[in-house]
C-alpha cells in the first residue's frame, strides 16, 4: 500500500484519510473454462498469495510498531486495532472506519454517501426507527457528543464514546456498529423523512466560506474529479434520492475487506476481540471497490489567475506551485527526510509570523507549505491574509521573507530552536506515555489505515531523535526544502476579499515580479534570546496551611496575601496545569465604559516589557510553558501548562506577564485589523446577526451586553486598557491553583519566588454587588433581523428567563429541562417532520449575575419552514407543559448529565474548575458532590413543575432571523436595524 499524508493545502486544509487500494476481481462472464483440477487451484492460490498486499504497512517498514496495540483480520476480511487503556478511567473510544467516501459515488450518487450515513441512525434489523439514539441516550451517550458520524471524500466514520467500562454497554456499542454494517433496512419512508434533514444540514453549511472553497478547487484543480466530489453533493440528488440507491451504494461500500474497527479504552483487549469476532465474523460482504479517480491533475499548469469576491470574505491572497506526487513509504529513511523539511517549513513560518507580530505589520498572518493532493501532484502554497486594501503590501513582505529564504537558507540559531521545540516535545512524550489519552491512541491507529503511518511509542520517537539530530544542519534543511518545494517561477496566483485588487489579475502578477526583484540578503544570526525574567523578590511566607477534607485540595496563603490550590494527581503523568485568577474580569465593566476590559484578551500580543512576542518565543524555545491572559466574569485569568521541569520557568512567564505586560502598539493593531473586518461581515449570515444582536434585544440595550460601535472599538488601546486594570495587576486578589504531577513543596516554593514574593494585595475578591445586577427585557414582541447571507437560510430562537445557579436543585432541575427540550425538539423538528438539522436548547443559571438565567431554543431552518417550525415548536412547549415529561424522557437527559458528572475529575480540565477557587469559592465543591445525588432524586412531576414555573409561551422573547427582502420584513414588528445590538451572554 503506498504511503501518503495525502493533504491538501490551498486557504483551507484538507486531511484526506487513504483509500482502500485493493481492487475487485472482473466478473467471469461464464466465457472461461472452470478450472477443477486441484494442482492449479493450489498453483493459484500461490500466485495469489504471492501478489497479495500485506494486511498492514508496516509488514513492510523498517519502522518499529507499537506493539501495544492489537492489529487483527476476521476471516471476512475486516481488520481491527485495539488497545487496554485508562486514560481517562473508565472511558471507552469506538471506531468503525468505513475505507469508501463520496469520491466512490456515481455521478447520479453525488450526496448519497453522507445520506447513508445518516440512515445509519434510520432503523435497522434489529433497532427500530427512531430508536437508536434513545437507546443511546438511555445508556448515558448524548447524541452528537458521544455519538456521532462523518462522511469524507473517501471515508465514512462512526464514532460511539462510551462513558464507562462495564461490559454490557461495550455489548451495545458493537451490536450497534454491527447493525450499520450489513443490517440497515433503508425503508423508503425513513429516506423521504431524513431528506430534509440532510437538505437542512446541507442549507446550514452552505455559506460565503463554502462558495470560496469551491471556487478556489475549481480554480487550482480544473479538472481533477475530487472537488466534485464534495460529501455534500448536488441538491437536485438529495432531493430525488431513493432507498433503492442508498442501498445499491451500501452494498457496494460496506463490506468487510473495506471496514476498519478501532476500539481503545478501559477493557482488557480479550475481551474486545472475543466479543468484535462475535458480532463481526458471520458479516458477509463484496470485495473491496475499485479505488476511485480523483485526477486527472496537470502538475506542469502555471502563470494563471483567479479573484474571488465576496463582502463577507477577508482580503487573502495564495500564490500556489506543483511538482508530481512523490511515493514516499513509511521508512526510516523517509522519516528522516520529511523530517529535515519540517524543520525548513516551521522555520519560513516562523519567520513570517515574527513579520505578523511586529509593529506596522504588514499582514495579519501568512503561511507557507507543501502537501500532497492524493496521488496526484504535491501542492506548495504561500497564503497571504491582510486587512483590506493591503494585499499588495502583504505580498511584497510575504513573497520577499520566503524568496530569501529559498535563497540564502538558515541560520544554526534556528535550527538549534527548532530542535530544541522537537526534543523537549518528545522527552515530554516519553515522561507521560503511561497516561497517554485514548484520542490519542484512536488518532495514532485510524492514521495507520488512512495515511499509512506506522504507529510507534514515544521511546522509538525519542531514540530515533538522537540518530536523526546528527543529519541536521543548516545545508541539510536548505537542501531538504528546496528539493521538496516547488518553486515560483510562474505561480498560480488567487485572490479572494471584499474589493478587487485595482488593475486586476495583471495588477496581482506585477507585483509578485516586483516582490521577486526585493533585494534580500542572508539572515544574520544572533544566537540565543535568554529569557529575562528571574528575580521577583524576596520569596513569600506560608502564613495558612490545610488541606480541603472532601477532595484533598490543599490550600495555602501566603504573607501577601496571595492564595495557593494545589490538587497534585497522576490523571495525567508529567503534566501540570497552572491558573492564576486575579480579581477584575467583566464585572469592571460599566454602562458608560462597556469596552473598559475589552483588550484584556489580547494583551499577550503585546509581549513583555523586556520581549516581543518573537522574542519570547525564541527565548522560550525548548520549554514547557504557556502564555494566556483572558477575561472572566469576576477575573482574569493568566494560565498555562507544563511539566515538572518547568514548572519554575512556568510561573516565571505568568508572574511577568501580570508585572510587566510589553502593551505593545502592534498588539492593538492586530485586534483593529479584526475589528474592520467584522464590521465588513456583520450581516453575512443568520447566526452572525443573532449574535451581534440578541444581547442588545434581551437587555434593553444595556450597553454592558450591547454590540458597540467600531467607533467605540478604535476609542480603546493599551494605555486605556492599563488605566483599567492596572490598579488590579498590582493590588487586585489573587488565587493561583495548581493541578497535575508536580513535588509540592517545589511548587510551593515556586509559587512563594513568583506570586508569593510581590507586594501585599487586598485579601480577597471584591463583591461588586451593583455590576451583578442584570435584567431581561420585559417586552416579549417578536423581534425580526435580517441578514445579507444565503436567500434561503432562517433562525429561530426563542430566549425565556429563569433565574441564578444559587438554589443548586432548581439549576440542576432548569439544566435536564434544557435536555428535555432538545430531546423533544430533535425528535419533532429533526426526526417527525425532517425540518431541522440540529436544534440546540441549552439552560444557563448565572453564577454571577443576581436573579439572573436563560434557557434558550434554537433551531435553523428554510426561511419558507419559518411558520410551520414555529407551530412546531409550540407544540412541543405545550406537550412539556402538558403530560409530556414522563420517565423515559427523564432518564434520556439525566443519564448523559450523570456520566458528565462522574467523568469530570478524569482530566486536569475537570479538576482546574474546582480547585481554581477552592478557597474564594468553596461552595461548589459542596455543589459538585451533592449534583448527582440532587439529579437523581428528581422526579418526572419535579421537572413538570419546573417546565411549567418557566416556560410559559408568553414568556418567551423570539428572535426571528430571516434573508432581506419582503418576507423578512412582513408583519406587524416589521424589520430591526443592525448596529447596536450584542452578543454577550454569561
Amino acid at each position: 500500500m503506498k504511503s501518503t499524508q495525502r493533504l491538501f493545502a490551498a486557504g483551507l486544509l484538507l486531511a484526506l484519510p487513504n483509500f482502500a487500494l485493493t481492487q475487485a476481481l472482473a466478473a467471469n462472464d461464464g466465457s472461461d473454462v472452470i478450472q477443477t483440477v486441484a494442482d492449479d487451484n493450489k498453483q493459484a492460490d500461490a500466485e495469489a498469495a504471492q501478489d497479495a498486499k500485506p494486511v498492514w504497512v508496516f509488514e513492510n517498514s523498517d519502522i518499529e510498531v507499537d506493539d501495544g496495540y492489537i492489529y487483527g483480520q476476521l476471516d471476512n476480511g475486516m481488520r481491527y486495532i485495539l488497545r487496554q487503556n485508562g486514560t481517562p478511567e473508565g472511558t471507552v473510544l469506538v471506531r468503525m472506519r468505513i475505507s469508501s467516501g463520496s469520491l466512490e459515488e456515481t455521478e447520479s450518487e453525488r450526496g448519497l454517501s453522507h445520506f447513508l450515513e445518516h440512515m445509519a441512525f434510520n432503523g435497522s434489523t434489529n433497532i427500530p426507527e427512531g430508536e437508536m439514539i434513545k437507546l443511546l441516550e438511555r445508556e448515558g451517550l448524548a447524541f452528537g457528543a458521544d455519538t456521532n458520524a462523518a462522511t469524507g471524500l473517501d471515508t465514512v466514520t462512526y464514532s460511539l464514546d462510551l462513558p464507562r467500562n462495564d461490559e454490557a454497554l461495550l455489548d451495545t456499542a458493537l451490536m450497534l456498529m454491527r447493525e450499520t454494517a450489513s443490517e440497515l433496512t433503508i425503508a423508503e419512508d425513513a429516506v423521504e423523512r431524513e431528506r430534509g434533514v440532510i437538505q437542512a444540514e446541507l442549507r446550514v453549511r452552505r455559506n460565503f466560506a463554502q462558495r470560496a472553497q469551491e471556487d478556489m478547487l475549481a480554480f487550482l484543480a480544473p479538472d481533477a474529479r475530487f472537488p466534485k466530489r464534495f460529501p455534500g453533493g448536488t441538491d437536485e440528488v438529495i432531493a430525488n434520492a431513493t432507498a433503492a440507491q442508498i442501498r445499491a451504494l451500501y452494498e457496494r461500500t460496506y463490506a468487510p475487506l473495506n471496514t476498519t474497527m478501532v476500539i481503545v479504552g478501559d477493557y482488557p483487549v480479550e475481551m474486545i476481540e472475543a466479543k468484535l469476532r462475535e458480532q463481526f465474523s458471520d458479516w458477509a460482504g463484496g470485495p473491496v471497490p475499485e479505488q476511485p479517480q480523483t485526477g486527472p491533475f496537470d502538475t506542469e499548469r502555471d502563470g494563471q489567475t483567479d479573484i474571488y469576491l465576496d463582502p463577507a470574505l477577508d482580503e487573502t491572497t495564495m500564490l500556489v506551485a506543483y511538482n508530481p506526487w512523490v511515493d514516499e513509504p513509511d521508512t526510516v529513511a523517509n522519516r528522516n527526510k520529511q523530517g529535515l523539511r519540517a524543520i525548513g517549513y516551521a522555520i519560513v513560518n516562523r519567520r513570517l509570523a515574527r513579520l505578523a507580530s511586529g509593529e506596522d505589520a504588514p499582514f495579519r498572518g501568512a503561511g507557507f507549505g507543501t502537501n500532497n493532493l492524493f496521488e496526484d501532484a504535491q501542492e506548495t502554497s504561500l497564503t497571504i491574509n491582510t486587512a483590506d486594501g493591503e494585499w499588495k503590501k502583504g505580498t511584497l513582505a510575504a513573497v520577499r521573507e520566503l524568496h530569501q529564504a529559498m535563497t540564502y537558507g538558515f541560520t544554526e540559531a534556528e535550527i538549534k530552536e527548532q530542535l530544541a521545540s522537537l526534543r523537549t516535545s518528545r522527552e515530554n512524550a516519553v515522561k507521560s506515555a503511561d497516561t497517554r489519552a485514548n484520542g490519542a491512541y484512536v488518532g495514532a491507529a485510524l492514521r495507520l489505515v488512512g495515511r499509512d503511518r506506522v504507529p510507534t511509542t514515544p521511546a522509538y520517537r525519542l531514540a530515533q531523535l538522537e540518530s536523526f539530530e546528527q543529519l541536521v544542519t543548516p545545508q541539510s534543511v536548505f537542501d531538504a526544502i528546496r528539493e521538496h518545494s516547488a518553486a515560483f517561477d510562474n505561480p498560480l496566483i488567487r485572490f479572494q476579499g471584499r474589493n478587487a485588487p485595482e488593475g486586476g489579475g495583471e495588477e496581482l502578477r506585477t507585483a509578485f515580479a516586483e516582490a521577486m526583484a526585493l533585494p534580500i540578503a542572508a539572515p544574520e544570526d544572533n544566537g540565543p534570546i535568554v529569557f529575562g525574567y528571574d528575580d521577583f523578590g524576596t520569596p513569600g511566607e506560608v502564613v495558612e496551611d490545610s488541606v480541603e477534607d472532601k477532595l484533598g485540595i490543599r490550600q495555602i496563603r501566603f504573607a501577601n496575601g496571595v492564595r495557593l490550590n494545589l490538587k497534585k494527581t497522576d490523571i495525567r503523568e508529567d503534566r501540570i496545569s497552572v491558573r492564576i485568577s486575579l480579581d477584575g474580569g467583566d464585572l469592571l465593566v460599566t454602562k458608560d465604559d462597556p469596552l473598559k476590559v475589552f483588550l484584556a484578551s489580547s494583551i499577550t500580543a503585546g509581549g513583555l516589557g523586556k520581549h516581543n512576542v518573537d522574542e519570547l518565543q525564541s527565548a522560550l524555545a525548548g520549554k514547557s510553558v504557556g502564555f494566556g491572559f483572558s477575561n472572566g466574569t469576576d477575573s482574569f485569568n493568566l494560565s498555562g501548562g507544563t511539566t515538572p521541569r518547568d514548572l519554575e520557568l512556568q510561573l516565571k512567564v505568568l508572574a511577568a506577564l501580570l508585572t510587566d505586560p510589553g502593551y505593545r502598539p502592534e498588539g492593538v493593531a492586530r485586534v483593529r485589523v479584526g475589528i474592520d473586518n467584522l464590521f465588513q461581515s456583520l450581516d453575512s449570515t443568520p447566526g452572525q446577526v443573532l449574535g451581534i444582536q440578541q444581547g442588545g434585544i434581551l437587555s434593553d440595550n444595556d450597553p454592558r451586553f450591547a454590540f458597540p460601535t467600531k467607533d467605540q472599538f478604535y476609542t480603546k488601546d493599551f494605555e486605556a486598557l492599563e488605566a483599567a486594570i492596572g490598579d488590579r495587576r498590582r493590588n487586585g486578589a489573587l488565587e493561583a491553583a495548581l493541578v497535575g504531577d508536580f513535588d509540592e513543596d517545589a511548587a510551593i516554593a515556586a509559587v512563594a519566588a513568583t506570586f508569593g514574593a510581590l507586594p501585599e494585595r487586598e485579601a480577597d475578591f471584591l463583591p461588586r454587588e451593583e455590576a451583578r445586577i442584570r435584567t431581561f427585557t420585559t417586552d416579549r414582541s417578536v423581534r425580526e433581523l435580517t441578514h445579507a447571507g444565503e436567500p434561503d437560510k432562517a433562525i429561530i430562537r426563542r430566549v425565556w428567563p429563569t433565574t441564578d445557579n444559587r438554589n443548586l436543585k432548581e439549576s440542576i432541575s432548569l439544566r435536564l429541562l434544557a435536555r428535555m427540550v432538545n430531546i423533544s425538539l430533535t425528535d419533532r423538528l429533526r426526526e417527525d417532520l425532517g425540518k431541522a438539522y440540529s436544534p440546540t436548547a441549552d439552560a444557563n443559571s448565572s453564577r454571577h449575575f443576581r436573579d439572573y438565567g436563560t434557557l434558550s431554543l434554537t433551531t435553523s431552518i428554510d426561511v419558507e419552514e419559518i411558520e410551520p417550525t414555529s407551530d412546531a415548536i409550540d407544540k412541543v412547549i405545550a406537550d412539556l407543559l402538558g403530560a409530556g415529561i414522563n420517565a423515559d424522557l427523564v432518564q434520556r437527559a439525566r443519564k448523559p448529565y450523570l456520566e458528565n458528572i462522574d467523568n469530570a475529575l478524569k482530566s486536569l480540565g475537570g479538576w482546574m474548575g474546582l480547585v481554581s477557587r477552592a478557597q474564594s469559592q468553596p461552595q461548589y465543591i459542596d455543589r459538585f458532590l451533592s449534583a448527582s445525588d440532587i439529579a437523581e432524586a428528581l422526579t418526572p412531576e419535579d421537572l413538570q413543575a419546573t417546565a411549567r414555573k418557566y416556560l410559559q409561551p408568553n414568556d418567551a422573547v423570539t428572535i426571528i432571523v430571516a434573508p432581506q427582502g419582503p418576507l423578512a420584513c412582513e408583519g406587524e414588528t416589521g424589520c430591526a436595524s443592525l448596529g447596536t445590538s450584542p452578543p454577550t451572554t454569561e
